[in-house]
């Protein structure tokens, strides 16, 4: 069977309710995709600012993520070039402490097509335990500061990132490894990459 164009499918999943009553702020579907994209940012799913403006990484988060990938918002912003597919597509709501999960639903209906959709893909930047999860099932029971620690053993297409929330600054202090080896190695890899 051919899976469907991709203006087919972000049609659909714009269109999606699956869990419109799960969603006390409502369904904003919120994803950047091109079928030219060379770099996947494979996130959890969108905060209270991104629900409203409709931006993905429209945040504090945004600004510390295309710092670690070496890129201004031209680039970041550019479909053809970076592809950002959170693990859920709307915002989740608060909890107790910060955001809900993704939902559920999402990643199963959406992912795999969305995914297929876009072969020219380089480099997938895993972002979250959720995101971990999904695209790296062997690390299932690691840490998240386990499994970025170990990013040279997922090869040159995927690399596990920690949130790039201000709420991480804590891990980010604790963990100075990741900013001195991992981010310049990343934005190495993003500049070879974009420069194809």
């Amino acid at each position: 069977m051919t899976p469907p164009p991709l203006a087919t499918l972000l049609r659909d999943v714009r269109a999606c309710t699956q869990c419109a009553e799960h969603l006390a702020d409502g369904v904003r579907p919120v994803l950047q995709v091109d079928s030219g994209a060379r770099i996947l940012i494979a996130g959890q799913a969108p905060g209270r600012k991104v629900h409203a403006s409709g931006v993905p990484f429209d945040d504090a988060s945004g600004e510390r993520l295309r710092s670690w990938m070496g890129i201004g918002p031209d680039v970041f912003y550019d479909a053809t070039q970076v592809a950002i597919l959170p693990m859920g597509f709307c915002y989740p709501g608060t909890g107790k402490s910060g955001d809900l999960p993704p939902r559920k639903e999402c990643a199963p209906l959406w992912r795999a097509p969305l995914l297929a959709a876009m072969p020219r893909i380089a480099l997938v930047l895993v972002i979250g335990q959720y995101a971990l999860d999904w695209h790296l099932p062997q690390c299932a029971g690691a840490t998240l500061t386990d499994t970025v620690r170990n990013w040279r053993s997922f090869g040159p297409g995927v690399l596990p990132l920690p949130h790039p929330s201000p709420r991480n600054n804590i891990w980010l202090k604790a963990n100075p490894w990741f900013v001195a080896d991992v981010v310049p190695n990343l934005q190495a890899r993003v500049s070879e990459i974009l420069s194809k």
